[in-house]
């Protein structure tokens, strides 16, 4: 791997800069001598690192879901400090329930925050890498992408369409130079779940419910959100950045897990698709 020759003074874009992931990455990047605006709904947690760095930091209050807005701040970012290099749609929230339990408003607001917020920054900032012929967007989504999980769907459902935003983005935006990655974050000690919204129970998944505690009782295996930082760094600092990078060790596993599972149905229903389909001339 090697560094961009522009490393040091790079500018770096953060949604959900305030807390959790998007904090560890603020502190990185200002580590590295970089800059950054920090955007979030409630700024006041980022006031430390602007005492500390005034003339790197930069705090913007914005909520993602607010399009008019995302280009108001993304606009005066590039005022302000006179470029955007590297973007990271990191802003997010956890809906919480069975997928029968959500009401057309919980169902539209896990979208709204984790799917349009992050399609309403990757627009507005794109102009801006395009003209400059360079900048690398990273998209933070979830181990929820690589299946649907109880009690989660939602929440799976709006990184799903996130990953299949970003990889039609990634291939539009690179004959301009402009790179895209997916990252795909394990667990780690943020607040993603103490600050999760959940439905109204029906109590016929209450069996359901009581068996998922269990399983998150005996299984967590989160993480400092640090490291991940530390990975992000790498990652950015790469001539050859991935489509994707997964982020520790057992969102690896599962989603190798996942991928054999998926392999092994298909290939036991090949017989099947393969008759599905033969081809005929248009109907006239």
């Amino acid at each position: 791997m090697t560094a961009p020759e522009s490393a040091a003074s790079r500018v770096w874009f953060i949604t959900g800069a305030s807390r959790g992931l998007g904090r560890a990455f603020t502190e990185a990047a200002l580590s590295a001598g970089d800059r950054v605006v920090g955007a979030a709904r409630d700024v006041a947690p980022l006031d430390d690192l602007v005492a500390r760095h005034p003339d790197r930091m930069l705090a913007s209050s914005l909520d993602v879901t607010d399009r008019a807005a995302v280009f108001d701040v993304v606009e005066h970012a590039v005022q302000h400090f006179g470029r955007l290099d590297i973007v990271v749609n990191n802003a997010g929230a956890l809906f919480a329930g069975m997928v029968e339990e959500f009401t057309e408003a919980e169902a539209r607001a896990q979208l709204d925050i984790n799917f349009f917020g992050a399609l309403w920054v990757s627009q507005a900032v794109l102009p801006r890498l395009r003209a400059q012929g360079s900048g690398h967007v990273l998209q933070i989504s979830s181990i929820g992408a690589l299946g649907g999980f109880p009690s989660t769907g939602l929440y799976s459902a709006s990184k799903f369409a996130l990953e299949g935003m970003s990889e039609a983005l990634a291939a539009e935006a690179a004959q301009f130079g402009v790179k895209v990655t997916i990252v795909q974050p394990g667990g780690y000690w943020t607040d993603l779940y103490t600050s999760s919204r959940a439905t109204s129970p029906n109590p016929v998944y209450d069996p359901l419910r009581e068996e998922l505690a269990k399983q998150w009782a005996d299984g967590s295996v989160d993480s400092e959100p640090r490291l991940a930082a530390e990975a992000v760094m790498k990652l950015v600092d790469s001539a050859d950045p991935p489509l994707r990078l997964l982020l520790g060790s057992m969102v690896y596993d599962v989603a190798f897990a996942i991928s054999r599972q998926r392999m092994e149905t298909w290939a036991g229903w090949e017989e099947v698709s393969r008759a599905a389909e033969k081809a005929v001339p248009a109907p006239s």
